[in-house]
């Protein structure tokens, strides 16, 4: 309706549908502006003698590429539409609709816009279209507009004078007409001699009509003077009133002849009886122009109609003709025979051809187009063939030929999208396998953007992204064949439709054809049931064996195929992929068989003997997406199995899909396990010593690490019971539980990445990078920062917050200490229940054996973080009291401790900064086991001394204590039974004496030891027990501080 009212408005150039009064414009050309009509009546007054031709030339009604012309046959100059004369855009209309201007609906207003008209407007033009144009893109279309005018004037020029002499001639030419019209054929007197001037040529209209009276001023009749029976004047007919009489005395001869034959009586007769033939057998006639006219609209019905009622008028011709045998005819009778035979040959030919057609189409699955019925689906459209086929009328069966082509169909698709995808996706693996293997960092780069989200949101960006493409081509490869909206779900429709033939609940709604011809065709025979039923099995043969192929089989060594073109393709044939499978025209496939793509080299790698698998795959990328692939095969296990000439015929077709689920997850969890070993020997990569944001006192490390593993078990758990899968009906009686082979391999891989994973921190924190040039490392500023480039060129003053100085081991052996309580307290208790709800086992052993490990590794670093400190402490403490002014003079009471005590105990409160700034929560641990290990190296240097006088025995005691009580926070059952050792050992080596004397000299010694103390207040001040104790940190922590002396000491000294 739009349409048509657009079409009206431009045919009468009116802006509305319904005009209430004759539009003003109409009077006038709709192209001339009000100044151009006052200017025209003005000119009127002075009317030149060429005022005709002139008028007809400077008409703006001239056909010009793009002019409109109304319907009416009026045209003008102005075009529908056209560029910006400023050079902004191409189209004027389009920009002024998108700016709100309603242009489609005012013809007026639209001229006054476009420049080719006479009433543009440039001030509306600016202010509509250029509105928001600053000064510069205006100066810059003005630059525009002198160009295209210079051109246009130019070409005009160039016109001008490469045709002036035409323009002379034709001026003369007109000039000799228009002396012939105004003497009407008599020769004027010739006017008087003049030079020649171009000036002179250019104004002959005007002087020659102003030279002088003419020579005839009154006119006369043509018939008067012969000269004048031809001139070119109103009373002649302007030259054709010579010839008019002739030509009607021609006409009324004509008109006498032939008269009576045109108009006769038996022309009259003859056909009012063809007239009344034509009434008679009205139908007949029709039929075939009515059976022509559906087959061209495709209406199906009126054409089983037209060809039923066609066939009757047949039928009843061929009966009056056996009626009529040997006698003769009435004139009735034959016209009807003879009008019938006719009438059948032409319905026939039609027919035939229709036919031929639908069985083309028939037979012809992928010819089918959307166009021919839309709406419908495919297996729809086949039926309305059948059916039509049926209406009809055939020898052949339309239900088994379809049924046979259908089936040639699926298994040709089969094949060819199995073969072609698996040589498109060894392509891809020849030249990951081909290309550089990727390094650890960026192997770790992917393990530590896992930590940040979970697997499902970061499908791209766990692998690199050609491994990423090869997987995603795994899965789309899956899908076309195994998934609903696949082949699979093609060969599931095809064997609905043949159960639906073979129960005959199809056939019943199908037509029987004329006289019931066609009821043959309904039943299929017994042989041809067979035949679909094995041709079905066969179909799932055909993709188990395929699939079964690309899981279990060698990665192909012949990839000829790619070098034949591709065959004609079809929506959804083998081309066209369900989720993201690469189409034949990708340029990576187009290859020189002189060139072809170099075989995966032999480097002893896992994922060589895979076809499935992508070259350096990480286990991330592998787990995601072969859990999917695994659910797709559970799936389609099921829907194989469902189809009732598998599942209710041979039992050896139901193992082969058992056989299949199996193969597929044991070759699966194998490949895995090898990229899950692999990359738990790379996540040491991992460690970039930030800190984590959740707890200071660890790096992100232990956060990665579980997301990590809980990842690889989660997917593993996916792929072992194909959990996806199970929701199908019978689903487990085909997907069976995993054997127990598996279950143990995964146990095993999954304590050996933890063993891996363990080594690997602690060669991280052990290792001390000297060489910039490391493989794992980068020494900047003194500072070396592991895999962390974000935080390059940092100085010491600006490493905090979320990252340490990585260049000291101290650091490393305290941060991997705080990363090892928080594995040992919470991620791999997490791992452990993960794994054995996971896969309904119990890690009874395994726990046993990973804690005693954790604590293995956790003693041998703390032991190599605290050696330094004690052999310091030992050299210091053996050095003091070994020193000759150890023991005060004679007769001389001690108020000092020695100095060796300040120097032990400020060489501790450097271990207490150190160990409280990077991992607070070990700072009691450290503290406690060097002060057993300070009480025991005050023990085995007093033993150095053979005899102790009171003076040495009260200076003894004074270090002790001023040790012990400085220290009190960290004082544990094992430093104290050191401390009641060393006194032991003192009473033993002095006499009962000194003995008695001591004892009476200890309230001074209180006295002592309490000045001691505060003076040294503010030295020691971070000894002091906190008024609020934090809590716990991130690991096992407090665990380790409560044991008691023995078991801790007992630790450290192993």
């Amino acid at each position: 309706m739009a349409d048509l009212e657009r079409t009206v408005l431009d045919f009468y150039q009116i802006s509305t549908i319904n005009p209430v009064q004759w539009p003003a414009e109409k009077d006038h050309d709709s192209d001339v502006s009000d100044e151009e009509v006052a200017t025209k009546k003005k000119a009127n007054r002075r009317k030149s003698r060429y005022q005709a031709l002139e008028r007809a030339v400077s008409t703006r009604s001239s056909i010009v590429p793009g002019s409109e012309t109304s319907g009416s046959g009026v045209g003008n100059l102005v075009q529908r539409d056209e560029p910006d004369p400023l050079g902004t855009t191409d189209s004027v209309v389009r920009t002024l609709k998108h700016l709100g201007a309603p242009l489609q609906d005012d013809l007026r207003l639209r001229n006054r816009f476009l420049l080719s008209s006479t009433t543009f407007s440039p001030a509306l033009f600016l202010s509509q279209m250029h509105a928001t144009a600053d000064t510069q893109s205006l100066v810059n279309g003005l630059e525009v507009l002198s160009r295209s005018i210079d051109q246009k004037s130019a070409s005009l020029k160039v016109l001008v004078e490469s045709n002036f002499e035409r323009f002379v001639r034709a001026k003369a030419t007109i000039d000799n007409v228009y002396k012939e019209m105004k003497y009407r054929g008599a020769d004027p007197t010739p006017p008087r001699a003049r030079g020649h001037s171009r000036h002179a040529s250019r104004n002959s209209f005007r002087s020659r009509s102003d030279s002088g009276p003419p020579l005839l001023n009154s006119p006369h009749s043509p018939a008067a003077d012969p000269r004048k029976k031809n001139a070119l004047v109103k009373e002649s007919e302007y030259g054709v009133l010579g010839v008019k009489a002739p030509l009607l005395d021609v006409s009324a001869k004509a008109e006498d002849v032939w008269g009576p034959a045109l108009g006769g009586r038996e022309k009259e007769e003859h056909l009012k009886t063809v007239a009344s033939a034509l009434d008679q057998y009205k139908e007949y006639v029709e039929t075939s122009a009515a059976i022509s006219d559906s087959i061209k609209r495709k209406d199906h019905e009126i054409l089983v109609e037209e060809y039923t009622k066609a066939r009757k008028f047949a039928d009843e011709a061929k009966l009056l003709a056996d009626e009529i045998k040997s006698s003769q005819p009435t004139n009735d009778q034959l016209y009807r025979i003879l009008l019938a035979a006719r009438m059948w040959h032409d319905v026939e030919e039609q027919i035939q051809v229709l036919k031929r057609d639908i069985w083309r189409r028939l037979i012809s699955p992928h010819n089918m187009t959307k166009t021919d019925t839309p709406g419908q689906r495919e297996d729809d459209q086949h039926m309305e063939l059948i059916s039509l086929l049926l209406e009809l009328g055939v020898e052949d069966n339309p239900i088994w030929v379809w049924l046979l082509s259908r089936y040639d169909y699926l298994k040709s698709k089969i094949q060819s999208t199995a073969e072609r995808s698996k040589v498109e996706i060894e392509i891809l693996r020849r030249r990951l396998a081909n290309a550089e293997k990727p390094s650890p960092q960026t192997i770790a780069s992917h393990m530590r953007a896992l930590g940040r989200q979970a697997i499902e949101s970061m499908s791209k960006t766990f692998d690199s992204s050609d491994v990423i493409e090869l997987w995603e081509m795994n899965v789309g490869f899956m899908n076309n064949l195994l998934s609903s909206a696949g082949i699979l779900g093609e060969v599931l429709e095809f064997w609905q439709t043949v159960q639906g033939f073979i129960d005959g609940k199809t056939q019943r709604s199908m037509p029987v054809g004329y006289s019931g011809e066609s009821k043959d065709h309904h039943r299929l025979s017994q042989q041809g049931t067979v035949d679909l039923q094995k041709g079905t099995v066969e179909l799932v043969g055909l993709i188990r064996d395929n699939v079964l192929m690309f899981f279990a089989g060698p990665p192909p060594e012949d990839i000829s195929l790619l070098y034949s073109p591709m065959p004609p393709q079809s929506p959804g044939t083998p081309g066209t992929s369900v989720s993201g499978l690469l189409t034949p025209r990708d340029p990576r496939f187009n290859l020189d068989p002189s060139n072809p793509p170099p075989p995966s080299p032999k480097r002893g790698e896992a994922w060589e003997k895979f076809a499935f698998w992508p070259p350096w795959s990480n286990s991330l990328s592998g787990v995601h997406f072969l859990s999917k692939m695994l659910a797709l095969v559970g799936t389609a296990a099921s829907d194989m199995a469902s189809i009732s000439p598998v599942g209710q015929g041979d039992a050896s077709e139901v193992e082969r899909i058992k056989s299949l689920v199996g193969i597929a997850r044991e070759r699966c969890v194998t490949a895995l396990c090898a990229a899950w070993n692999r990359d738990a020997e790379n996540i040491k990569y991992v460690e970039d010593w930030n800190r984590s944001p959740d707890s200071r006192d660890v790096t992100k490390m232990p956060a990665s690490f579980a997301a990590f593993e809980g990842a690889l078990l989660g997917g593993m758990q996916k792929i072992l019971y194909v959990s996806e899968a199970m929701s199908k009906p019978g689903a487990e009686d085909i997907v069976l539980p995993p054997p127990a082979k598996l279950l143990q391999m995964v146990r095993s891989q999954y304590v050996t990445t933890l063993y891996k994973a363990l080594s690997g921190m602690v060669e991280n924190a052990e290792r001390y990078p000297k060489k910039t040039d490391d493989e794992w490392t980068v020494e900047v500023d003194g500072y070396v920062l592991v895999n962390n480039p974000a935080v390059s060129h940092l100085s010491a003053a600006t490493l905090g917050g979320g990252t340490v100085d990585a260049g000291d081991r101290n650091v490393r052996m305290l941060l991997t200490l705080s990363n090892l309580q928080a594995l040992r307290a919470t991620v791999v208790p997490s791992l452990n229940t993960q794994f054995e709800n996971a896969f309904s086992v119990k890690l009874t052993d395994e726990t046993k054996t990973i804690r005693d490990v954790l604590s293995q590794i956790d003693a041998r670093l703390f032991q190599s973080y605290t050696r330094p400190s004690i052999d310091a402490l030992r050299r210091i403490v053996r050095a003091g009291v070994s020193s000759p002014d150890w023991v005060p003079p004679a007769g001389a009471k001690p108020r000092e401790a020695r100095p060796y005590v300040y120097e032990a105990l400020l060489s501790l409160v450097l271990v207490h900064t150190q160990v409280s700034t990077t991992a607070s929560s070990l700072t009691t641990e450290v503290l406690s086991y060097l002060l057993e290990q300070a009480s025991r190296e005050l023990l085995d240097a007093f033993k150095t001394r053979g005899r102790y006088s009171l003076e040495a025995l009260m200076q003894a005691t004074l270090d002790v204590e001023f040790v012990a009580q400085t220290l009190s926070h960290y004082t544990t059952d094992r430093a104290s039974e050191l401390q009641s050792a060393i006194y032991q050992e003192l009473d033993s080596r002095t006499d009962n004496d000194a003995r008695a004397r001591l004892q009476a000299e200890l309230p001074e010694m209180r006295a002592v030891l309490k000045r001691l103390k505060e003076a040294s207040k503010s030295e020691f001040a971070c000894f002091k027990k906190p008024k609020t104790r934090a809590g716990p940190g991130v690991g096992g922590g407090p665990e380790r501080r409560d044991t008691g002396g023995s078991s801790a000491g007992s630790d450290r000294e192993r």
